[in-house]
């Protein structure tokens, strides 16, 4: 193969060259098909992989995609090995265009399997002889905040885990000394100890003003932002930081800032069905007195005209006011931690601040001229206050617009977030003439992709849909016992006891929110029955923590609420999943909003998002030709619901039955302890 040259005449580095002979003149396609054959047919094999006919149909159906820079939903049954197919594509495209491919996923999880060592990259990497560049981009809350942790350490009696997290700190985030190389750092995984509740109090949020921060040159956060922008092959992130990159990229380049994320060859969406969610959490403002109050106050500190700063004062005063009526009108929504706003009770108010940051625009243009305030100081606060007013604007005008009130900590908050993002993403994302890929093993609703190509704006699309190549009849069984009593929750609890006897442990219990895991919770630490086997929860670690912790003892119990995708336990470990409900869709805002659009709320959002989330939980059970175990749904309306059995039925794997009987003779027979620690 001969020597590659790079556009200034210098020789590629062995991670930018294509894995296969290409001259200028040839078809790169035509060159990239040979080579994806030779990889399926021959050099996988020849390394120990089974030839599967699935994967080899999805390259070929991917390559239209690439060809042809489509959007393309790719909808691949568990053990299809779609994450090869797509790295393939999407490496060599990458190289070819000069421009590294971002991979989406939908959860750090996700990221983890795809990154660490032995992962998928890890494989494709030493089964093919490759030399991949691959790097992370993860989203600003999963980076230690240097300003907070200061602040927690300058509390009185402080937990110690905080000096834990300062003594681990680079030395040169202390001291002026240069930094040698890229070091990274104060990304959540390093701190596996830290529960949810400790790491939120000193991780990044959006109301951390980095803009003005003095420590930004040495975070951690700053440094690996710089580090990823220089991948050739691959970045890796979350579909949340690839929505954030698309909402502000506007904005930061207005601020003299480069977006997050670099121009890309192509965009994978690992487990894509998610995505929507992501865009409207992406696409959502808060609103907060505090928040306000301290970027007001440093234009304060400057030496300015007397009626700019009455002005200030009086908006302080009036969003103080208005946070005060927030919080007297914000009423709790069952089943969730948000709440719900009276709207009418503060919407003269809210008129009234939006009136001052107004006018306060205008003084700000007149006080720029007299250069009493730094200028990017005086531009930053001008972005903050544009988009607070156009927040407080969306909700003035209650139309398209969906919002909810959350508290923590003494601190209210108003979370606004457009209806709608359809046009948004129709216009900014998959207007790109660039190949987007939709990866998962569930994106179609009876056959149709509509359901989620309308719900992202896309109007053109190619796809495809392969089973799995596992023989589910022979190795899994589907129960759903019949709970015919007044306290369903301790029928529940009964019988996930008697299913952990049945496989001592080795259990996945997926929830469909943090109330019902805490309830479980707190029926371990008090029911005898359930102290044999250690049980994990997940907030209790940082996640991936918990998932190598669950796969290395067998007997482990994992409790979650975000694991219904993405969880990849091959082996003894996971032989027994537990759905404790059915995974509707909660009572929140941004489902009621869905709700009210919908001609047939129940068939048009309720029965699809849960058939959709139903069929990923069932999925975390059979990862290999070799697993065995057992799904049992605990629900009593589906016991008494035909058809919701109907079309629950009609999305189980093939040759699985569902069985109504609940624990009976024809439970399969599961490993021992002992077997499967011979398995192991």
């Amino acid at each position: 193969m001969p020597t590659i040259l790079n556009d200034g005449g210098l020789p590629l580095k062995a991670s930018q060259q294509l894995p296969f002979a290409y001259e200028l003149h040839e078809s790169f396609f035509e060159k990239l098909n040979e080579w994806i054959g030779d990889v399926f047919y021959d050099l996988l094999p020849e390394a120990g992989m089974e030839l599967r006919d699935e994967q080899i149909f999805m390259a070929f159906q991917l390559e239209k995609a690439f060809r042809e820079k489509k959007v393309m939903f790719a909808e691949a049954g568990v053990g299809t090995g779609k994450t090869i197919v797509y790295l393939l594509y999407a490496i060599c495209y990458a190289r070819y265009m000069r421009k590294p491919a971002i991979i989406a996923c939908a959860d750090e999880s996700l990221i983890e399997q795809l990154v660490k060592k032995d992962g998928d990259i890890d494989k494709l990497s030493n089964l093919l002889g490759l030399s991949i560049d691959v790097r992370l981009a993860k989203s600003r809350e999963q980076y230690l905040c240097l300003e907070k942790l200061e602040a927690e350490r300058s509390r009185e009696d402080y937990p110690d885990h905080y000096d834990m997290v300062y003594d681990r700190l680079p030395s040169f985030v202390h001291t002026n000394q240069t930094m040698q190389a890229f070091t990274p750092y104060g990304d959540r995984k390093q701190y596996p100890e830290l529960d949810d509740e400790a790491w939120s109090r000193i991780n990044w949020d959006t109301f951390q003003d980095c803009f003005v921060c003095k420590k930004r040159h040495r975070c951690g956060q700053t440094l690996s932002r710089e580090d990823y922008r220089q991948a050739t092959d691959l970045i890796i992130c979350s579909h949340d930081f690839y929505m954030e990159h698309v909402w502000t990229y506007e904005a930061r380049k207005r601020e003299g800032q480069l977006p997050f994320l670099p121009e890309a060859s192509s965009v994978v969406f690992d487990e894509g069905h998610l995505l929507e969610v992501a865009a409207q959490n992406a696409l959502t403002y808060k609103y907060r007195h505090n928040s306000l109050e301290e970027l007001l106050t440093r234009l304060l500190q400057n030496d300015v005209r007397e009626p700019f700063a009455v002005l200030i004062e009086e908006l302080l005063s009036q969003s103080l006011y208005v946070s005060q009526l927030i919080e007297q009108h914000a009423r709790p929504v069952p089943g969730t931690v948000r709440h719900e706003l009276k709207t009418a009770a503060v919407l003269t108010e809210l008129q009234r601040l939006v009136s001052y940051i107004g006018q306060l625009e205008e003084e700000m243009v007149f006080e720029s001229e007299l250069f009493t305030i730094d200028d990017y100081q005086l531009r930053i606060v001008e972005e903050h206050l544009e988009t607070i007013k156009h927040a407080l604007t969306l909700y003035l005008q209650q139309e398209n617009v969906i919002s909810w009130v959350e508290r923590e900590d003494g601190l209210v908050t108003l979370v606004i977030m457009p209806e709608m993002v359809e046009e948004v993403l129709k216009e900014q994302v998959f207007s790109k003439n660039i190949p987007f890929i939709f990866s998962s093993a569930t994106l179609s609703v009876d056959g149709s992709f509509d359901y989620i190509a309308s719900s992202l704006g896309i109007e053109e699309y190619v796809s495809f849909s392969v089973d799995s190549p596992f023989d589910y009849a022979a190795q899994m069984k589907l129960f759903t016992p019949r709970l015919f009593t007044e306290d369903v929750w301790e029928a529940k609890l009964e019988y996930a006891v008697n299913l952990l006897e049945k496989t001592d442990g080795s259990a996945l219990l997926l929830f469909t929110n943090h109330e019902e895991l805490q309830r479980f919770k707190l029926a371990v630490k008090s029911e005898p029955r359930l102290q044999k086997w250690p049980f994990l929860f997940e907030g209790e670690q940082e996640i991936s923590r918990l998932i190598s912790l669950f796969q290395a003892d067998v007997q482990t119990v994992l409790c979650a609420v975000s694991l219904w995708e993405g969880l990849d336990i091959p082996g003894p470990s996971l032989s027994n999943v537990i759905i404790w409900s059915l995974p509707f869709p909660p009572a929140d805002p941004v489902f009621t909003a869905k709700r009210h659009r919908a001609r047939n709320p129940y068939a048009e959002v309720d029965l699809p998002y849960m058939l959709l989330r139903l069929r990923q939980g069932i999925g975390r059970l059979i990862r290999t030709h070799h697993d065995q175990g057992v799904v049992t749904i605990l629900s009593p309306e589906l016991c008494q619901q035909q058809e919701l059995q109907s079309a629950i039925r009609a999305i189980l794997p093939n040759g699985v039955q569902m069985k109504m009987e609940g624990l009976d003779a024809e439970m399969p027979d599961l490993p021992t302890v002992e077997a499967k620690n011979m398995i192991e």
